[in-house]
C-alpha cells in the first residue's frame, strides 16, 4: 500500500472522530491584503501583466537606485491573515473544535474577522496587524505592520479573557497550536507564563502543542536559542510538534552549528531527525514547496507533495500543511500519512484559494496521480 492509499484509508477510519477534538490556536492576527504587482499595463482593471518573479521585481528596485521609481500595486482580495487564523481556519474546515485566541480587532473585531470570529468563539486581545502579501510566481513578499502584536501579553490575555475562563479552555484542548513567535515581540514570554502558571494548574489528560516560528530571520541568534529551549519544556505536558518550512530549517540548522548540506531528500531528513533529537521533543516535520519530511520518536519519513507550478494562491499555503499535519497527528495517524494529508491539505488550497474538507481531502487524493 503506497502513502496515498495508506493515507486515504486512515482519513476515512479518522473521519468520525475528527468533530471530537477540541483545538485551541493563537495569538496573532493579521489584515492580508494580497497584490500582484504590474509589469505592464495595456487596459483598466485586469488587463496587465504583473511582474513575475522576485527577482525581476528586486531588479526593478536595484535599478531605482539613485533615481526613483513607480510601482503600481494592483490589489486582488482582503481577506483574514495571520498564521494563527489561516491554520485555526483550515483545523476548522477539516471538522475539528475550534477556539480562537488573538489579534483580530479591539474593541470591536474587524470585519474581515468577522465570520471567523463568531466561528471559533473567538478572544480578541488587541488589533490585527496588517500584511501587504506581494505574490509572484515564484514565491512572495510579506510586507508587515504589527505595532499591535505588542499587546499580546499573557496578563493582557488574561485581563481579557479572565484567568478561570483561559485556564478552562486551556483544560478543554486536545491540541494548543501556538503559532508566529516571530512577529509577536512577547510571545516567549507567554510561553513562559504557559509553563510557570496555566499548564500546571490544568488537569492531566494527553494532549499535543504545535509551534510555528514563522520565519524567524529577523530574531536574534540568543533569542531563537531561548525560545527552542523553551518549546522543549511544553514535552512535560504533552507532545510537541515543531512545524518548519525549509528555510526556517535551515536557519535552525545554522544556528544551532549544523554543517551546511544540499538540498534534498535524504538530507532533510538528516534534517529533521537532528533537530528533533537536539530539542528533545516529540516531532519536528519540515515542508519545501515540494515535498515534506518529518521525524518522531519512532521513524522519520519523507513524500513528495501535489506541486503545482502556478498557484492560485500561496498566502497561506503553509499554514495549511501545518493544519492538515497537525490534525492528522492529532488523529493518531501513522507518520507517512500525516506528511501525505498536510500536502494534500496545503496542495488543495493553492489550488483553489479554499480550506479543505474531510471530504476534499479523500478526493483530492483520490484524484492525485
Amino acid at each position: 500500500m503506497d502513502n496515498k492509499q495508506l493515507t486515504l484509508a486512515a482519513l476515512n477510519a479518522q473521519r468520525a472522530r475528527i468533530h471530537e477534538k477540541q483545538v485551541l490556536v493563537g495569538l496573532d492576527g493579521f489584515v492580508d491584503r494580497i497584490i500582484h504587482p504590474v509589469d505592464k499595463r495595456h487596459g483598466q482593471g485586469d488587463n496587465f501583466e504583473r511582474i513575475a518573479t522576485i527577482e525581476s521585481f528586486g531588479q526593478r528596485i536595484v535599478a531605482a537606485a539613485g533615481k526613483s521609481a513607480n510601482i503600481e500595486l494592483s490589489p486582488r482580495m482582503e481577506k483574514l491573515g495571520g498564521n494563527g487564523p489561516i491554520m485555526a481556519n483550515a483545523v476548522a474546515s477539516i471538522g475539528a473544535q475550534l477556539r480562537y485566541v488573538g489579534a483580530l480587532g479591539e474593541p470591536n473585531i474587524h470585519p474581515v474577522f468577522a465570520e471567523f470570529a463568531k466561528m471559533s468563539n473567538a478572544v480578541s486581545v488587541t488589533d490585527p496587524g496588517v500584511t501587504l502579501a506581494l505574490e509572484f510566481e515564484d514565491g512572495k513578499l510579506m510586507l508587515g505592520i504589527m505595532a499591535s502584536l505588542e499587546n499580546i501579553t499573557y496578563p493582557n490575555i488574561v485581563a481579557k479573557m479572565g484567568e478561570q475562563a483561559f485556564l478552562a479552555a486551556l483544560a478543554k484542548a486536545d491540541l494548543i497550536a501556538l503559532v508566529n513567535w516571530t512577529m509577536i515581540p512577547n510571545m516567549t514570554s507567554v510561553f513562559l507564563a504557559l509553563l510557570d502558571k496555566a499548564l500546571p494548574a490544568l488537569p492531566a489528560k494527553k494532549r499535543a502543542f504545535f509551534f510555528d516560528l514563522a520565519d524567524p530571520a529577523k530574531r536574534s541568534e540568543a533569542d531563537l536559542k531561548e525560545v527552542l529551549h523553551i518549546i522543549g519544556q511544553f514535552e512535560a505536558f504533552g507532545e510537541v510538534t515543531l512545524g518548519l518550512n525549509l528555510a526556517e530549517a535551515q536557519q535552525l540548522a545554522k544556528v544551532l552549528g549544523y554543517p551546511a548540506l544540499p538540498h534534498n531528500a535524504e538530507n532533510l531528513k538528516l534534517l529533521v531527525k537532528r533537530l528533533r533529537e537536539d530539542l528533545k521533543i516529540s516531532c519536528v516535520v519540515s515542508h519545501p514547496t515540494d515535498s515534506a519530511a518529518c521525524a518522531t520518536k519512532g521513524e522519520v519519513q519523507w513524500v513528495q507533495g501535489p506541486y503545482v507550478a502556478k498557484p492560485k494562491i500561496t498566502t497561506g499555503a503553509g499554514d495549511h500543511f501545518n493544519a492538515g499535519f497537525a490534525m492528522a497527528r492529532l488523529m493518531g495517524m501513522p507518520p507517512v500519512a500525516c506528511l501525505t494529508t498536510a500536502v494534500c491539505t496545503s496542495g488543495f488550497y493553492v489550488r483553489t484559494a479554499k480550506s479543505p474538507t474531510i471530504d476534499d481531502l479523500t478526493g483530492f487524493l483520490a484524484e492525485w496521480k
